[in-house]
């Protein structure tokens, strides 16, 4: 028997020290309480002198200074080319922060730890291979995904804080339910996965993928891993592995998709973290139903395939960026109130930094074939559309795309998305790529895929 192809996972805490700053809303929060620990979780395939590197780690969001970084320095260790390492974030809203988004500063401190960490546990990995096997699989799961992004009646028109007008659509109509028309798109229901086992048919890991924004049910100022962090364990609960079993959920294209249903009834436990308990059991159980349906490849070939893709930047005019100065000029943000104007200031400052960003950005776009299936990477929050495009074009079952890889450059809507306006379109450094961007990103990411079915 061919054992060539190997695999092997581990995972590291990276929960962060009680006072870190947390980021993923509108203002900096601290850390006064660790509900769950966080981890950076490794998966390492290698078939003759090909490996592949897969990184997880439970976090808002990494950006593209910081994880060339650490590809840096774990290629100077391994010989591991960074086209090969593919870095993301699970997007958990409750993590310790080493980038700055809106005003939820970065934390400096454990931004130098936990690059130590990352690279640290690549190169452990490497140490725990084994001859393995993998399968990919795929369950519906629809009840967890909708769109947060809702058509209004005329009556109400939501207020847009960059332009001074108003949007088409509303995302998180929150106390204003009696106005939704409709909601504006169809989420990914799928939950793909890829697992891997020993030829002894030990568990090593297996790599999710679902297109579930997070929950988001911790209190304000308390570390968790959300969702991500209860898929992992019930799913090891399940499986009733050895310890050094490695199960991960990553972040798929759900940049305007959560789980808030506006327009129907409760469906979730309302105590603090029962929600996500409640639905990365379900996801879990899925899965393990689904287990055995698997058809396992015993030595599958691996391909990479990656491009930086010149993309240029939505900034503000001249007569808007002045404006924007003088707004700035006049608010106090050390005591900014979140309401419509104190929105509009903090979207002014935004424009005041937007401008000192480059006009152009080269965006990283990857993609591993493992087998018989393609995973692709995009460093950013995509929308359920383009991943639902993205699979369309795969073999059916044996594709998904993990989000916030490589980069974050915030949300990346499709152009008739961002002509409807709403928060994930407003004109920020967590929304700024040019508008014809996620057509040009999906096209390139397309020519990869048909590349790799060659």
């Amino acid at each position: 028997m061919d054992t060539n192809f190997q695999a092997g996972a581990l995972q590291r805490d990276i929960t962060p020290p009680l006072g870190t700053l947390i980021n993923g809303e509108f203002q900096s929060r601290y850390a006064n309480k660790i509900h769950d620990p966080l981890y950076a979780k490794t998966l390492a395939l290698q078939r003759g002198s090909t490996i592949l590197l897969f990184v997880v780690v439970d976090i808002c969001a990494m950006q593209q200074d910081f994880l060339d970084e650490v590809k840096a320095e774990i290629k100077k260790i391994t010989g591991i080319p960074p086209s090969h390492i593919l870095i993301s974030a699970t997007h958990t809203h409750s993590a310790g922060a080493i980038t700055d988004l809106l005003m939820g500063h970065a934390d400096l401190a454990y931004r130098r730890k936990l690059h130590r960490i990352l690279v640290d546990a690549s190169v452990d990995t490497l140490s725990v291979l084994k001859p393995s096997k993998i399968a990919f699989g795929t369950v519906d799961a629809p009840e967890h995904v909708l769109c947060r992004r809702y058509k209004m009646a005329p009556e109400y028109k939501p207020s847009n804080p960059v332009t001074g007008g108003y949007d088409s659509v509303k995302t998180n109509p929150f106390g204003i339910e009696e106005y939704i028309v409709e909601s504006n798109s169809e989420p990914d229901t799928q939950l793909a996965y890829l697992a891997i086992k020993g030829l002894d048919d030990s568990w090593i890991s297996l790599l999710a993928n679902y297109s579930l924004h997070y929950v988001g049910d911790a209190e304000r100022g308390t570390i968790s891993a959300d969702y991500f962090g209860c898929f992992a364990h019930s799913l090891k609960q399940g499986l009733a592995p050895e310890d050094d079993f490695v199960g991960v959920m990553s972040n798929g294209t759900s940049g305007e998709i959560n789980i808030w249903d506006f327009m129907g009834s409760a469906r979730y436990p309302n105590e603090m973290h029962q929600r996500s308990a409640f639905i990365g059991r379900d996801l879990a159980d899925k899965v393990l139903q689904d287990i055995p349906n698997l058809h396992w490849e015993e030595n599958p070939v691996l391909e990479v395939l990656f491009e930086e893709l010149p993309v240029g930047l939505r900034k503000p005019s001249e007569s808007e960026l002045e404006s924007a100065k003088q707004t700035v000029m006049d608010t106090d943000y050390e005591h900014i109130q979140l309401d419509d104007d104190g929105y509009r200031r903090i979207y002014a400052r935004e424009q005041v930094l937007l401008a000192e960003l480059p006009e152009q950005r080269n965006f990283p776009i990857q993609s591993f074939r493992i087998g018989s299936g393609i995973i692709g990477a995009l460093g950013g929050e995509f929308f359920a559309e383009t991943g639902l495009a993205l699979k369309e074009a795969a073999p059916l079952g044996k594709y998904f795309t993990i989000c916030l890889a490589n980069d974050y450059v915030g949300y990346v809507p499709p152009v008739h998305e961002i002509a409807l306006g709403g928060y994930e379109t407003w004109r920020c450094r967590t929304s700024f790529l040019e508008e014809m961007a996620e057509e040009k990103i999906r096209t390139a990411l397309l020519r990869q895929m048909e590349w790799h079915n060659k």
